[in-house]
């Protein structure tokens, strides 16, 4: 069993039992107590602590008195943290986490040598945390840290820079048995915390809320339990996830985790932060094939890798959907049970009958339309593909004006700098750029002054609902179209790809609006 362990940090003696009832309330399944953060310690604080936890709590007990240099609150004596600790053991705590650096202090190591003697049922865990990047040597450190002390719980958590810096991890679980600790810290390090149970890890950290977070890149137990059904997560369980940069704001596993729970799978889906360009995401894909044991079966590919992904499945020697070679990006990469790649492109399908059923015209209609496409980038492709097909006049507008060149010289169509934006005359306007994107949601990809009355303007992003440029394009009296229903439409295509079941397209429209907080 992989523990769900909620850390709660009380400031003092009275918020200590709120903040742990909440926790359990909220379905944890060992308790944390950060001794470090409460003000005035001293060993006959956390006696009475833990005797009044042991007593309300019907779950296992953790307390942890950390040192300010591995990420204290409080910079507490070694003595008296150690003193802390003893007692805690003596006054029926179940863990103790204490640093495997202050282990070679005799008087402390005796201290707690002595009081989990005396209590053979108590565990001691020994950690070590690097909040800068990966250990020097993972292996040796472990074997060093089980070596010092056989019946600890070896606890190793570094801060991940680099999704690619988790295979690391991976690896070590992989190599060792038994009880132990894995963890990475940081954005691009949530995969390894919410696949602990997946991997054998001893126990996960949950935070209490968004608010009371105790490391970098903790998830509330709120979202491990509702979004990730993490208490259905094991050693069979497949693995999904979007990759992109950002991915924070992602709605993506909220929906495909409620649709997989509903449909009975075994499965899982991820937020996967992947920074970088082509040479990240290919090292990424590659210590993805190179570890089957991690279990991972597909994903959904956002900005900026879109394009990355079919340049890797061509190399990789996969098949390509005859509409992703044509549009030139891909959003959705399958890996069959032998490792091969197949990408395909679900954004076409979403974006064209978002933009169809959102101006109630068919193909014909749309044929006599001039569009302006703003970007240059996968959701841009896959747009200029499908207006040309259906013969509208495209003309596409990016930044860097030489993108914009190269992407209408594949399409034969329009194109021009962003700097000529105030000069579109169109019938449409296609966003097809992360501006204006949660969190950045004050930003717009073009002028106020390109709006007008006469005109449509659709924005492909989808969180928020209704961006700035939707705002101001309302304002004008413009025709809008949200980027919610391309988002349901192509989600429901890759959920398809991923099980082989059709969606339901009306609980997935529930889960974004719930999440989204609209209507």
């Amino acid at each position: 069993m992989t523990y769900l362990t909620v850390p709660i940090s009380p400031r003092c003696f009275e918020d200590c039992l709120e903040q742990a009832l909440q926790a359990v309330c909220a379905g944890a399944q060992m308790i944390e107590l950060r001794s470090d953060y409460l003000e005035n310690l001293s060993a006959e604080m956390v006696r009475k602590l833990v005797k009044q936890l042991k007593a309300d709590c019907d779950v296992p007990l953790l307390i942890t008195c950390r040192d300010k240099e591995e990420g204290g609150s409080q910079k507490y004596p070694l003595g008296i943290r150690a003193a802390v600790l003893a007692a805690a053991v003596d006054c029926g705590a179940d863990l103790i986490d204490f640093e495997y650096r202050n282990f070679g202090h005799s008087d402390s190591r005796e201290k707690l040598l002595v009081a989990l003697a005396n209590r053979p049922k108590a565990r001691l865990i020994l950690s070590a945390h690097n909040f800068e990047g990966r250990f020097e040597n993972i292996g040796q450190l472990y074997r060093k840290m089980t070596g010092a002390y056989s019946a600890a719980i070896p606890k190793l958590v570094y801060m991940a820079n680099h999704i690619n810096d988790c295979f690391e991890a991976f690896d070590l679980l992989a190599r060792t048995g038994g009880e132990r600790i894995v963890l990475c810290m940081g954005q691009a390090g949530v995969c390894t915390r919410i696949l602990a149970g997946k991997l054998g890890t001893f126990l996960t950290f949950a935070s209490l809320s968004a608010a009371n977070s105790t490391a970098a890149g903790q998830v509330s137990v709120e979202e491990m339990k509702k979004i990730y059904n993490f208490d259905s997560i094991n050693e069979e369980t497949e693995v999904y996830g979007v990759i992109g940069s950002p991915v924070g704001h992602s709605i993506s596993p909220a929906i495909h985790n409620v649709c997989f729970g509903a449909a009975g799978l075994n499965k899982v889906y991820l937020p996967l932060l992947v920074d970088g360009g082509l040479n990240e995401f290919s090292a990424f894909m590659q210590h993805v094939l190179d570890r089957k044991r991690l279990g991972f079966k597909g994903f959904s590919v956002t900005i900026p890798h879109k394009q990355n992904a079919i340049v890797f499945v061509r190399k990789q020697s996969g098949v390509v959907e005859p509409l992703a070679e044509r549009i030139g990006a891909a959003n959705t990469v399958l890996i069959d049970a032998d490792g091969r790649l197949a990408a395909y492109n679900t954004d076409y399908r979403g974006a064209m009958d978002a933009i169809l059923e959102g101006l109630k015209v068919n193909t014909k209609k749309l044929a006599k339309m001039n569009v302006a496409v703003v970007g240059a980038g996968g959701v841009a492709r896959a747009i200029a593909a499908g207006l040309v097909e259906a013969k509208a006049g495209v003309k596409i507008y990016n930044r860097t004006a030489e993108k914009a060149k190269d992407l209408a010289a594949e399409f034969g169509c329009g194109w021009a700098g962003l700097d000529e934006s105030k000069h579109i005359d169109a019938d449409l306007l296609i966003n097809c750029t992360s501006v204006g994107m949660s969190p950045n949601v004050d930003a717009m990809p073009v002028s106020v002054n390109c709006l007008n009355s006469d005109m449509a303007v659709f924005d492909t992003i989808y969180n928020p609902a209704k961006t700035l440029l939707l705002k101001e394009a309302e304002n004008y009296g413009a025709k809008t179209i949200s980027g919610l229903e391309m988002f349901v439409g192509q989600a429901a295509e890759q959920f398809k790809l991923f099980t082989g079941q059709s969606a339901d397209k009306a609980k997935m429209r529930k889960v974004v609006c719930d999440c989204l907080g609209v209507e």
